[in-house]
Formats: structure tokens, sequence, C-alpha cells
């Protein structure tokens, strides 16, 4: 069967689909994938075939401030996700829709699967279902649909528990739909009406959840809010690891259990600048002797860390997780979606930092699943990571509850629902026009 992968070009949201990949190939289908130039080595030696998107699509995701410089000139909150949105994704949707409609002529698929925030599909969903494919929609973040407290979404807000707290969120939505969803959803009128189309009744968010065929959120729900969400949700827990996308570092034997290993990590998006939390966490567990700072700077140059580096740290551009992740006694994180739920597949305890993209609500998720600490900045002291790395190391809470939505993800098999939903989904011919 021929399936079509489509990326936001931007590493946490390729390296799901490019799992995904692999499970396809390794069953025998045929699988190509769309995203961005910058991308194709990796997508290619995934077993896929490679199409690049068109315009101003095939962006470089790995360096988000210089996609969208004007960010960096902005502090995390309400204006810098209404920018986020309109330049990254709602301005970017009819390049993408045109690289879409091109890659289905040329390939044409009888399943289209996409992460979360390629919104080049949204036309696609918003027209008659008769003429395309199946439309599998990936939750590469937090599952982003409306909730019954009215919180909006990326804040960072657990559920209300008392009627003050609603309240409070119902003042706090009003808000955020005059700074954030309105005027995002006035471009997205816009640039749908040279579409043809009319937009849709919900939020941009909101929508893709709601009119995927399938919505497949790479979690499990005790990780997410205990809200009943759409119909189309399904949880399928952590996809498999890629293996061999780096090798063991050449200091694999220091990792050899006479010391506590804490993994410190930016990401592969919010690591232009690793002195708002690599520096601070090197610094603050530098003095800690049973420690070993394990630190992957996202693939960015070891130069940039700001030093001095302690002995008692490691660095490397990249870390092969399969070898690491057993080896970890805690992560420090600024909180992005794919590797936080890979160290909770492994019961690994977390400490949080970090507002920008969907961090905060990311980070919000860790501690009211009790499974670390969130210390609700963007540039933690080094003091303020030290008490919470003791804390999850030394206390037995926060691993606790880590095991226990580790035994949880330990239930599923991504694997397999995957490859069920494709079955399902390839049962029968389907229109495959993308005008």
């Amino acid at each position: 069967m021929k399936v079509l992968l489509c990326s936001t070009p931007a590493t946490g949201h390729l390296n799901p689909l490019l799992a995904i990949a692999r499970i396809l190939a390794a069953d025998g289908h045929e699988v190509m994938v769309l995203s961005g130039s910058a991308f194709r080595d990796r997508i290619t030696a995934a077993g896929a075939r490679f199409m690049a998107l068109p315009g101003t699509a095939d962006f470089d995701g790995r360096n988000i401030l210089a996609v969208v410089p004007e960010l960096a000139q902005i502090p995390p909150g309400p204006d810098w996700l209404r920018v986020a949105m309109e330049r990254m994704f709602v301005d970017r949707i009819p390049d993408q829709h045109r690289g879409l409609r091109d890659a289905l002529q040329a390939f044409p698929a009888s399943v289209v699967i996409g992460d979360d925030m390629f919104f080049g599909a949204l036309p696609l969903l918003l027209g008659p279902r008769a003429e395309r494919p199946a439309i599998v929609l990936c939750g590469t973040s937090i599952l982003h649909c409306a909730r019954p407290d009215r919180a909006p979404v990326f804040l960072g807000l657990p559920p209300a528990e008392t009627p003050e707290q609603e309240t409070a969120y119902a003042r706090i939505a009003e808000a955020y739909d005059a700074a954030v969803d309105r005027p995002v959803g006035l471009s997205l009128v816009a640039v749908l009406a040279e579409l043809g189309l009319a937009a849709p009744p919900w939020p941009l968010f909101d929508a893709v959840v709601r009119l995927a065929d399938t919505y497949l959120q790479l979690t499990v729900p005790s990780f997410e809010y205990p809200f009943a969400p759409p119909p189309t949700v399904r949880f399928i827990g952590a996809l498999p690891i890629v293996l061999g996308q780096a090798s063991p570092p050449p200091w694999v034997g220091d990792l050899d259990g006479t010391r506590k290993v804490v993994l410190v990590t930016q990401g592969t998006v919010a690591n232009h600048d690793f002195g708002l939390l690599v520096g601070p966490a090197l610094a603050a567990l530098a003095g800690e002797p049973d420690i070993l700072t394990v630190v992957t700077a996202g693939g960015r140059g070891l130069d940039a860390i700001p030093g001095p580096i302690p002995a008692n740290a490691r660095l490397s551009p990249y870390l092969p997780f399969e070898w690491l992740l057993p080896r970890i006694d805690a992560m420090v994180t600024n909180g992005g979606y794919g590797s936080v739920n890979q160290a909770l597949s492994f019961g690994i305890p977390l400490v949080a930092a970090g507002l920008t993209e969907d961090k905060a609500d990311v980070n919000a998720r860790i501690a009211w699943s009790g499974a670390g600490i969130d210390l609700a900045t963007n540039d933690p002291t080094p003091e303020a990571i030290r008490q919470a790395v003791r804390t999850v190391l030394d206390a037995p809470g926060h691993r606790r509850e880590a095991q226990r939505l580790a035994a949880e993800f330990a239930t599923y098999d991504a694997n397999a629902e995957i490859l069920r939903l494709i079955s399902r989904y390839g049962g029968g011919d389907h229109v495959r026009s993308a005008a």
C-alpha cells in the first residue's frame, strides 16, 4: 500500500513520522515523506522516498528564529504564540497544501499521515470526504483541543478544581481569545478564502483534532488531563525509538553505575541559547559528587555550551536514546514532548523548565501527573535546578509516579496500533483527487 507522510520541517515533528515510516517500510508498504529539503538525507535513510515541500513551506525548523526572526524580540506569552502560529503555520498553509496535492498526484496514496501541525492538510479535511484519501494526524504535542474548564492551550494551566478556578480560567480564555485565537482565526479565514474554503467553527489547533479521520496521540491517557477527548482521538503510547541515529560517545564507560546519571537537554528547537537551561544545569550539578551530568546539544556544536564545563559533565552533540535512557536516573528538560514521553516510558523522573512553543503545557502535565517538577520558568536559576534534581533523585514520590506511567506505556504497542490502522484504512480504493 502507498502511504504518504507529511511533516512540518522541524525535528520534533519529523522524528515521530520517521519512526512510523520505518514501521510501515518494514511491513512492506511503499512510503513517501513530504517535508523540508534540509531533512532529505534523514528521510531517505529511513527507507522512504522524499519529496520537498514547495515555496515558503520548505524551511528548516531546526532554527525557529531564522524562520521567524521577530520571535527573538518577544517574551514567552500570548504575543509569542500568536506570531508563531501566524508566521510558522497559517502563512505556510497554501504552499503546504500545494505540496500535498502535488505529492498525491505523483504518489496516489491510500492513507496520508501528518503531524498535528501540518495544517496544509486542513483544506482536504474541510472538503468532501469522497475526494481524498484517509487522513491520520499524529499528536506530536499535547492534546490541543477545547477543555471543559475553558483553559486555553499552551499556557500551562492544570485542570480547574474549584468554581473559582473555572471563573479565573474563563477570564483568561477571553483575554487569550482576543490576543491569540481571534487574530489567528482572521488570518486563517483569509488564507482559506483564497483556496475557496470557509474556516472551521473551531480554533485552528482544535479543528485538526476534530476533523482528522483518526488522531493518534503519542502518549498514554494518564499523561493527559482527565477530560473526554473528541471521538477521533486514539492514544497509542510512545513510538519506538529510532535506532542508530547516533553512535555511543567515547565516554560510555563513565556510566558505570557508581554515580547517578542526570540527562540535560534543551531539545532541537528552543536550543538557540544554552544559557537558558544547559548552562545553569551544569553549574547547578557541578558540586554534586554523586552525580554525572550528561548533556546532549540536539545537534548543535558543543562550543555553544557556556563554560566552564564541570569535571562531572559529559557532552555530546547527539546521543543514542536507546543506549542512554536505560542508564538515566533523572532528566532535566525544557519540555520537548517527544523526549518527555520517551523518558516517562522508561520511568525516568523529570525536572522541567520551559515556556515557549508548547512547553508550558507539557511541563504542567509533568507536575500534574506527579512524575516530576515544573520550575515554571524559561530561565531557571542553578539553585532551583539543583534543589529540584536532588528532590527527584532522593525522594521516592516522583520516581514512583514516573514508574507508574512507564507501566501504563508498557500496555501499549504503537507499532501494532499503526499497522492495524493502516490495514483498516487501506481496505478499499479511495478517490484521490486533491483538487
